[in-house]
């Protein structure tokens, strides 16, 4: 087998487990919502995230 035929075949894998995972979320209607999860994060986890993130959009917008 060729390179490309295996990556493809991993790729084509991929987007297939993919769309039977959103298949099955809408037939059972469950619903994703990332506020659910920041809402059950600890203070300091939280703090940590957001400086975090800060310091990475300061990185990304003043290059040195």
């Amino acid at each position: 087998m060729q390179l490309w035929m295996v990556i493809l075949v991993i790729f084509s894998g991929l987007i297939l487990i993919g769309v039977i995972f959103d298949f099955i979320a809408k037939k059972k209607k469950l619903r994703f919502d990332a506020e659910e999860g920041i809402k059950e994060t600890k203070e300091y986890e939280r703090v940590y995230k957001e400086a975090h993130l800060k310091q990475s959009i300061t990185d990304i917008n003043s290059p040195e």
